[in-house]
């Protein structure tokens, strides 16, 4: 009986988010038609900052309750998993056409981004307020950048599998789509952790793994829904954004409130650092060339996700 229960959240849970995803992207598709902002824009900002939110509220709890090493863990380990897993999936999916200025100015960024949070790391031991101040105002300057290139930027054609909505709904569409979806996750884990507790699986697993892909179901089914209604910039801009928000806002804030070493309860994130590092590197050769993510890549994603899974399996 309490397996079916826990069944039966899990069901709910996908349901909620699969509506969700789609109520989410159509609001956010339909802010960049009524403004005339490209889609990829609104990827980097609006959804990505709203699909953000489960590791923001994490991070941000933790850092004030004192757990400092969940902070950059969470981070970490989502930035990873919205690379190899969330992006991998959907390219296999669906093959994401990637713009001009994605392969030269936005994953560099979030390159550059996730540089600065592994060297700052290695050479002090841990992100200090210096660090968050100076995360918060890079990510300031990105956001004027994407303002200067909303102007001068066309964005006629795009989303064209996308609903319009009107412009009273938008924000219903927007907020309340991002509602169910955030909902819908923490519906779903709750019953996947009870399941796996009942089967005798270890709290350390369910972290990595249940957990892990529960704060990123809503990048999943967000860029999936984008690439499957056509708004494939959305799918694109949604992750590199999520990671580039994740390093310069999450651990800004953070970073100013208490300090987050790299050494923290038992772990050491620089390894992971660097796997992040590497990550964003694969994505960035995966589509420099032919502007262009595919199945191929997507299979080489997937494959370098589960054997950092297996690692981690290994060093426990």
């Amino acid at each position: 009986m309490v397996i079916a229960l826990n069944l039966l959240k899990i069901i709910v849970g996908f349901i909620f988010l699969i509506k969700g995803a789609d109520f989410f992207v159509d609001g956010a598709a339909s802010i960049a038609k009524k403004l005339g902002v490209p889609e990829l824009v609104i990827g980097l900002t609006i959804v990505a900052l709203g699909t953000s939110a489960p590791e923001a509220a994490v991070s941000i709890n933790a850092a004030l309750t004192g757990n400092n090493g969940i902070s950059i863990g969470n981070v970490i380990g989502s930035n990873i998993m919205n690379v190899l897993l969330i992006l991998g999936i959907t390219s296999i999916i669906k093959a994401l056409p990637v713009k001009r200025a994605t392969v030269k100015v936005d994953i560099p960024v979030m390159i550059i981004a996730t540089i600065a949070m592994v060297a700052w790391g290695m050479v002090g031991g841990k992100l200090t307020r210096v660090t968050g101040i100076v995360f918060l105002v890079a990510l300031v300057s990105y956001i004027l950048y994407l303002l200067w290139y909303s102007k001068n930027t066309n964005s006629e054609g795009e989303g064209e599998g996308i609903k319009m909505v009107g412009p009273w709904l938008i924000p219903i569409f927007v907020l309340g789509g991002l509602f169910v979806i955030i909902l819908g996750s923490r519906i779903a884990v709750d019953g996947a952790s009870h399941i796996a507790e009942m089967l005798g699986v270890s709290n350390r697993i369910i972290g990595l793994t249940i957990v892990a892909f529960g704060t990123s179901l809503p990048e999943l089914m967000t860029s999936i829904t984008a690439a499957r209604k056509g708004s494939v910039d959305i799918a694109i801009g949604n992750i590199v954004g999520s990671n580039l928000f994740n390093i310069l806002f999450i651990l800004g804030i953070t970073s100013t409130i208490i300090d987050l070493p790299y050494l923290a309860e038992g772990a050491d994130f620089t390894i992971d650092g660097f796997v992040a590092l590497g990550t964003a590197i694969l994505l960035f050769l995966l589509v420099a060339k032919h502007k262009r993510l595919d199945r191929k890549g997507g299979i080489i994603m997937v494959a370098s996700y589960a054997a950092y899974f297996a690692y981690l399996v290994i060093q426990k």
